[in-house]
């Protein structure tokens, strides 16, 4: 996985709220075990805290720090992306809505911005206080993605998945999948409380895996707006079985027998490792986000 040296960053689209704290904010979930069920249960949900049940009181706004600049400090170029994490998740992310609104406007629509917040431990949103915990989320209320950096060392150590740069791409791809569809009126099929293994909850984020492979698809031929050449510039096979792995270590089936030995379809959110990867195949294969209809 490969960006353009001297492609600028447009560090607008993330903010960077690493290492603030919040004032009164209410810590809703804690280490351990209950941590570790809350992740299962958050991990590339398509909703935020408060639809999970996490959050107390009021939400809170996103707390201001002295850190708050660094992703603007040190993210300017293509070349930063390809030596530091956080500004490979800046260009990845500049990458994703540079084809959402090139796709957007050649159907006739108007692709409206979403950024997202990197942060760390904890974070206030529209959808209520979340912690790390949770995983990355995006919070339809206020068109936001959260993303904990630490969260790519729990894929590898907790979820077992190979990890990878593009591992982290398809994570950011999958939840800016979700906003496609809460622009589009999709997301909110996926709160009706039900789950199992064909309900509304997992075609939605099956659906954001393959909006992810469209992506993947058009990455590496989708300009910038402003230099108008693309920010990606190279994609392996290497990269994508990354991104199929990842897409499996976070399949029900798999998560399930992790935690507790056997498998449960009636109980299922997101999808088996299976189809999670066969979904994200079909729109990286296709790069037709009319293929990734999954309520048909």
């Amino acid at each position: 996985m490969q960006f353009d040296d001297d492609a600028g960053l447009d560090t607008s689209e993330v903010r960077d709220v690493r290492g603030s704290r919040i004032p009164g904010g209410k810590a809703t979930v804690g280490g351990g075990v209950v941590g570790l069920v809350a992740l299962i249960l958050g991990v590339l949900f398509g909703v935020g805290p408060e639809e999970l049940g996490l959050s107390s009181g009021d939400p809170e706004p996103v707390a201001t720090s002295s850190t708050m600049a660094e992703v603007e400090r040190s993210c300017r170029t293509g070349a930063d992306a390809n030596a530091r994490e956080d500004c490979r998740i800046v260009a990845v992310v500049n990458s994703v809505q540079d084809f959402w609104r090139a796709e957007y406007t050649r159907r006739g629509g108007r692709y409206g911005d979403a950024r997202t917040v990197m942060f760390t431990e904890r974070v206030g949103t529209a959808c209520g206080t979340a912690t790390s915990a949770v995983g990355p989320f995006y919070c339809p209320a206020d068109r936001r993605v959260y993303l904990d950096l630490g969260f790519f060392d729990e894929l590898r150590t907790t979820f077992g998945a190979s990890g990878g740069p593009f591992a982290q791409a398809y994570v950011v791809a999958h939840e800016y999948g979700h906003h496609v569809q809460n622009t589009m009126g999709t997301l909110a099929r996926s709160q009706d409380g039900r789950q199992g293994a064909d309900s509304p909850a997992v075609r939605v984020e099956l659906q954001a895996d393959c909006y992810a492979g469209v992506w993947a698809h058009h990455a590496t031929t989708t300009p910038d707006e402003k230099s108008g050449r693309p920010v990606l510039t190279r994609l392996t096979e290497a990269d994508i079985r990354d991104g199929l792995d990842a897409a499996a270590a976070v399949g029900d089936d798999r998560i399930q027998e992790r935690l507790q030995g056997r498998v449960t379809p009636e109980s299922w959110t997101h999808g088996s490792a299976a189809q999670r990867q066969r979904w994200f195949s079909t729109g990286f294969e296709t790069g037709d986000m009319a293929r990734c209809d999954t309520f048909r």
